[in-house]
């Protein structure tokens, strides 16, 4: 048997990953949905694999990744995701990600990346190893924007469209307040001090 913190924020989406994962002997012991509660789930629960998704809020996968191989963490650890972008693509690669699986393809590989991240071997997405590739052998010069989450790059291209917090929050299913705590994260990591400037380095960096 094989135990496993599960991190995703959609909780149907959770509730089917559980399912499927049943059907392989794998347990998930914790499933839960943002990026802190899945450092605490494995501080509580000792899993022997733990499963996040990318995008998340508070911290995404690729934030809670490194932040347990900042404590000296080297269980395995499994990515599952829609879509990554490049820079968390290779960030995810650096900090030694087990495993990468496409939600569009979750039932067949999702289970073969736990197996094999528990045997101690490393299973990433062919589409995703050959982007890994690609990217080591032509690097990108690296944009401001693309130090941002997932989550952060929603928020400021809405921000780039002109759209206010509470269009924004309605838009991504969030609150007004959430909104307002990852703006003020944003403008220190870009060191901007207004959405002018923020929508200006937008549009200078993607255009």
């Amino acid at each position: 048997m094989i135990n496993v913190v599960v991190a995703d924020d959609h909780l149907f989406l959770r509730a089917g990953l559980e399912a499927i994962l049943r059907t392989a002997d794998i347990s998930v012991v914790a499933s839960v949905g943002d990026g802190d509660a899945a450092l605490e789930a494995i501080d509580a629960h000792d899993p022997d694999v733990v499963a996040l998704d990318v995008a998340m809020p508070k911290r995404d996968g690729v934030a809670t990744l490194a932040a347990l191989r900042a404590k000296g963490d080297a269980r395995p650890v499994v990515l599952l995701t829609a879509s990554i972008d490049d820079h968390q693509l290779i960030e995810a690669v650096r900090q030694g990600v087990t495993g990468i699986a496409l939600k569009e393809d979750a039932e067949d590989f999702l289970i073969d990346c736990i197996r094999s991240a528990k045997a101690g071997s490393r299973a990433i997405d062919p589409r995703l190893m050959e982007r890994v590739l690609d990217l080591s052998a032509n690097p990108k010069p690296k944009r401001r924007f693309d130090t941002l989450g997932q989550r952060e790059k929603q928020i400021v291209e809405r921000v780039a469209r002109g759209m206010r917090n509470r269009q924004i929050a309605e838009e991504l299913s969030m609150s007004e307040g959430s909104i307002k705590v990852y703006l003020h994260t944003i403008f220190e990591k870009l060191e901007v001090r207004s959405r002018t400037e923020l929508a200006i380095m937008y549009h200078e960096e993607t255009n």
